[in-house]
């Protein structure tokens, strides 16, 4: 892989050296405390970027070279992040006792689960929501069991749409009195379109024990939550930091079993997913990218070219809009098989969804002609774009 470390303003230099596995061995994260650190504009960032937990770590064992004021504010930010995680662990529980009533398998991932697994403290990693992988079969009985405790669908679709969309899309979300989209369940990994077709038997038959909020269950083995992880990454770009440190984390562990990791991506045709990702936590975060890697996942010189792009972006703040058509030309270009790029193509042209079903109310009997209104909208974004 050709070397390559993108320039960092002083705040980014700051967070790089905070995310480091362990800062506080970090001699670049001193270095980094310089005059011309803008405090206003590095706590948003990290906020921003679901770091902010991780620099009041770092920076709490260097505190003396922080301006105390500055340190105070950190602490009452990290602070609101321990009361929030500590909220959800109790919604976590009333959850996972609420399915687990009615013997409803299901696995938690990201969250909580990270939080604990990679950080070792529900604190350390900001968490917005409660995240749960499910059996699609499952749903039904779940939206009724969580609906006694309080949790009502986010979104309300006709039964045509419904049945659609259990079809196409992956995601259920759930309000509460307490917030909205306070729990989303899974059943697919992404929304068809994206042509990742993740078998989701597997996932769970290879599930491992975990403990969550001290409670015992099961969550995704390291190697499918590694893979898992980097598709989410990948569908948002990789635009949050807090993504790039779960994946160094996970890749810095010693058990990791690249072989199998290697094979299942080659299988889904996601070696160059796995490989941006990893390009981009050494470029950002100072990684090192595990030996296994170069002896398990082909060489893929394109996936360079793009890490490259897609580490400047993050760094410029110019998120990319996940509904413009550079977005899915950067999906496309993702993909290093020309199938599946053909198969994501045509998924996303052909797939109506929830924008479709706002945008034009149609009768159940013309159902079938959301398919037009999909591409009559596609077709005005190219356009326009």
């Amino acid at each position: 892989m050709v070397e390559h470390r993108p320039t960092l303003e002083a705040e980014w230099s700051l967070l790089r050296a905070a995310c480091s596995p362990h800062p506080e061995e970090s001699a670049e994260l001193e270095s980094s405390l310089v005059p011309s650190i803008r405090w206003d504009a590095l706590f948003p960032l990290a906020e921003q970027h679901g770091v902010l937990p991780l620099l009041y770590l770092a920076l709490s064992g260097v505190e003396s070279s922080v301006p105390e004021e500055q340190m105070r504010r950190l602490k009452q930010m990290y602070q609101a992040n321990l009361h929030k995680a500590l909220f959800l662990s109790r919604e976590f529980i009333r959850i996972a006792d609420c399915l687990e009533a009615i013997g409803i398998d299901f696995l938690p991932y990201k969250g909580l689960a990270l939080a604990e697994a990679l950080y070792g403290d529900i604190a350390l990693r900001q968490s917005g929501d409660i995240d749960l992988i499910i059996r699609l079969r499952d749903l039904g009985r779940i939206r009724e069991a969580v609906g006694k405790i309080g949790y009502t669908p986010h979104t309300s679709l006709s039964q045509s749409e419904q049945d659609a969309y259990l079809k196409s899309g992956y995601e259920c979300a759930f309000d509460s009195a307490l917030g909205h989209n306070l729990l989303e369940v899974q059943w697919a990994i992404q929304p068809r379109f994206y042509a990742v077709d993740f078998q989701m038997d597997g996932l769970f038959e290879r599930a491992v024990p975990t403990s969550v909020a001290g409670h015992g269950l099961k969550t995704p083995a390291p190697e499918d939550l590694f893979i898992v992880l980097s598709l989410h990454a990948a569908k948002h770009a990789w635009g949050r930091l807090i993504w790039l440190c779960d994946l160094s984390r996970m890749a810095q562990c010693p058990s990791l079993n690249w072989r199998w990791i290697g094979s299942q991506a080659q299988r889904l045709g996601v070696v160059r997913i796995v490989r941006v990702g990893l390009l981009l936590a050494k470029w950002l975060l100072s990684d090192e990218v595990p030996a296994g890697v170069e002896l398990n996942l082909p060489d893929d010189p394109q996936a360079n070219g793009l890490a490259e792009k897609i580490a400047r972006t993050i760094i410029a703040g110019n998120g990319i809009d996940v509904e413009s058509l550079d977005y899915f030309r950067l999906m496309v270009r993702l993909r290093e098989r020309k199938a599946d790029q053909l198969r994501f193509l045509s998924r996303l042209a052909f797939t109506p969804g929830p924008g479709e079903w706002s945008a034009v109310r149609l009768p159940r009997a013309l159902f079938p002609l959301y398919r037009l209104v999909r591409i009559s909208r596609l077709a005005a974004r190219v356009v326009s774009g």
